[in-house]
């Protein structure tokens, strides 16, 4: 196994069923990253690390809010950074709609024992 192999890795969960825009399931990425980043600041060791091999980022795909809500209390008990980005309604969904689902940075095998099943979007 290389380095790289383990380096960290941040997942972004995205709800299939919103059928959201390319570009608005971006900026809700983005607001997952930014909220898992901050919070994973707080553990220097993982978060140089993560910046350390490019911040590398997947994203993944669930069918709906039940099912990111289960994979968020998968992350919850592993002890993983997660954050769940719930949309203003300005655009596309109502107000409160739960979008994103970000998880890390942690490391690939900690990611993939929660995220291994999922489909990439």
């Amino acid at each position: 196994m290389s380095l790289m192999d383990d380096a960290p890795t941040m997942a972004l969960i995205v709800r299939s069923d919103l059928a959201m825009s390319a570009g608005k399931t971006a900026v809700q990425c983005a607001h997952a990253a930014v909220k898992c980043a901050q919070l994973a600041r707080k553990n220097n060791r993982i978060y140089d690390r993560w910046l350390e091999h490019g911040g590398r980022k997947i994203c993944l795909t669930v069918d709906d809010e039940s099912h990111l809500l289960e994979v968020m209390a998968q992350a919850s008990a592993a002890g993983l950074v997660h954050a769940v980005v719930a949309d203003a309604g300005h655009t596309e969904v109502p107000a409160g709609t739960v979008t994103v689902l970000g998880l890390g940075p942690a490391t690939r095998r900690a990611m993939d024992a929660i995220t291994g099943n999922l489909v990439a979007l």
